[in-house]
């Protein structure tokens, strides 16, 4: 066996003691062999020799051993005085308190977004986390947000499954949080705060229909609503937000990119300064980058053969869009628009803007504009609207748009879509639950509004998403 048993720093350590005692055994053995073998008749004092020399070597050996641990130079072999030890009911309580938090964090667990306003003096953060300690909450991220008086934490929690809101809430309260603000969480919640900033401006870099998407995400759970620079159809100018904008508690007024107003309202919860800079910011990204949308397209083949292309549709597509309603029945701009018909083209301007929603046009492949698919961000809730030619009517054109509008919904995050047609419509109605998702239905006076709720569907890609992660 070699004597090189180990590394300490990178060189190997011989264990010399190791050798002395074997020789010592060897040099005993020998002196007995030789007592034995009648060499001692020959010699008298050699096997007497060799047994002195065995127990010096030996004694040399333990004497080592000895001074090594006591000056901490060999590696203990049990709790030495490197560490006090803690009293046995001190450990006893430590264990149990470590086997109670793994039990708790074990079992299910859900997030929580959580928002609190604190003192700003020492200790009253960590007076804080101790309290969420006291109920097994992990804090996974942590946001401060400095006010003039005071400072606004901002946690993502992960909590026992059996931990409510309320309880949560009354231990911040009794730790020093006041205003506090929680609601439940997702794993789309645990990309840290530059990262998912960093991503939201990608997002807005790429396409100009994902500023409201991106101030939605960004702020939370809020209304956004945009305002053009003039009224629609009248010409008339409305009044705009400051060059810097405002910022009056749960309202925010931003300078559209266009001119106009984009608002932001959240009633719950004031909005920092922090997050009026940052608001303004991603604004200022999509005012320099100016009008954009993706080019991609594609190409569907209709059961009777033809080719349609699909694609995503803005201002420039005006002039197609006004001759396609010329083409247009009367009834069919009457189903779309729910108004008077010479009104129709008034509104296309609007519809085209990336500042409003997205577009979808399916055309030929002449270039002739037969079919647009509209989903417009409307405040808290998205809105959309189909229009299909006539003579192109009933061919699958009016379902495809509409599905890859609902899936472009599910990917902003949207809870839920809705449409308003006629009770009429048998189309739309079809092609609505064709969908396969939960739908709501309203009638007034006529008018039927179709709601789909996609939050079943986002649940089910954050559990996944959750599901990944930790598979990690």
């Amino acid at each position: 066996m070699s004597d090189v048993t180990r590394a300490r720093n990178g060189r190997p350590v011989r264990h010399w003691r190791r050798a002395v005692v074997g020789l010592a055994a060897l040099l005993a053995a020998a002196a007995v062999a030789d007592a034995v073998a009648g060499s001692t008749a020959q010699s008298p004092g050699g096997a007497v020799l060799s047994a002195v020399t065995a127990a010096v070597l030996s004694a040399a050996a333990g004497f080592h051993a000895w001074w090594t641990r006591r000056h901490g130079h060999a590696p203990p072999t049990s709790d030495t005085g490197a560490r006090p030890s803690l009293p046995a009911e001190r450990q006893a309580g430590l264990t149990g308190a470590g086997e109670a938090a793994a039990g708790a964090m074990a079992g299910a667990t859900v997030l929580w977004r959580m928002r609190t306003t604190v003192k700003d003096e020492p200790g009253s953060l960590a007076a804080l986390c101790t309290a969420l300690a006291t109920h097994q909450v992990d804090i996974l991220s942590l946001q401060t947000h400095p006010l003039a008086e005071g400072t606004v934490d901002e946690f993502l929690l992960r909590a026992p499954e059996e931990l409510s809101a309320t309880e949560i809430s009354r231990s911040v309260s009794d730790a020093g949080g006041s205003e506090t603000w929680i609601e439940r969480g997702d794993a789309h919640d645990l990309v840290d705060a530059p990262t998912r900033v960093l991503g939201l401006a990608t997002r807005t870099a790429l396409d100009a229909a994902e500023l409201p998407l991106a101030l939605r995400q960004l702020l939370g759970r809020c209304t956004i609503r945009s305002l053009p620079a003039t009224a629609p159809g009248s010409g008339r100018v409305q009044e705009g937000a400051p060059v810097e904008g405002a910022l009056e508690g749960t309202v925010m007024r931003l300078r559209a990119p266009e001119g106009g107003t984009i608002t932001v309202e959240r009633p719950y919860l004031p909005f920092t300064p922090t997050e009026f800079a940052r608001a303004r910011a991603l604004v200022e990204l999509d005012t320099r980058l100016g009008p954009r949308i993706p080019r991609s397209q594609d190409v569907l083949t209709l059961p009777e053969g033809n080719d349609i292309t699909v694609r995503r549709a803005d201002a420039g597509d005006l002039r197609a869009a006004k001759a396609m309603h010329e083409r247009c029945s009367a009834r069919t701009l009457s189903m779309r628009y729910h108004g008077p018909v010479g009104d129709a083209d008034r509104y296309l301007k609007h519809l085209l803007s990336p500042r409003f929603g997205r577009t979808l046009a399916a055309q030929t492949t002449s270039g002739r504009l037969v079919g647009l698919g509209h989903l417009l961000w409307d405040g808290d809730e998205t809105e959309i609207a189909l229009l299909v030619e006539d003579d192109w009517q009933r061919r699958g054109i009016g379902s495809e748009l509409l599905r890859r509008l609902v899936a472009m919904a599910g990917d902003a995050g949207c809870a839920n879509v809705y449409v308003v047609t006629q009770s009429s419509n048998t189309g739309m109605v079809a092609a609505m639950r064709a969908l396969g998702l939960p739908l709501d239905y309203q009638v007034e006076e006529g008018t039927l509004v179709i709601t789909a709720r996609l939050d079943a569907v986002a649940a089910h890609r954050a559990e996944g998403a959750e599901g990944l992660r930790k598979g990690r």
